[in-house]
């Protein structure tokens, strides 16, 4: 399954997160640094979104609360609960 977020005090404007049983499939950051953003969807691709969640979750942006990378975290938390509301139904 594959969801859109909408990204909040950062640079990228929306993530899309594909997940299927739990696994990360593809990542796509929309807007902010190129090259960060590249980096960080491939490093989680192929992970289990709870283990990509506990080392991404909480990193901050210079003196921003959050990152792309927490962003990210957010996002995945949403997708595997969107996914296990739709294995329950």
């Amino acid at each position: 399954m594959t969801i859109e977020y909408k990204t909040k005090g950062v640079c990228s404007r929306q993530m899309k997160v594909k997940i299927e049983k739990g696994v990360v499939q593809k990542v796509e950051i929309i807007g902010g640094c190129a090259g960060n953003s590249q980096g960080v969807s491939r490093l989680v691709e192929g992970m289990r979104a709870e283990e990509a969640m506990d080392k991404i979750a909480g990193i901050r942006c210079g003196n921003k609360a959050t990152s792309c990378p927490d962003q990210l975290s957010k996002a995945l938390q949403i997708a595997l609960a969107e996914e296990a509301k739709r294995e329950n139904s």
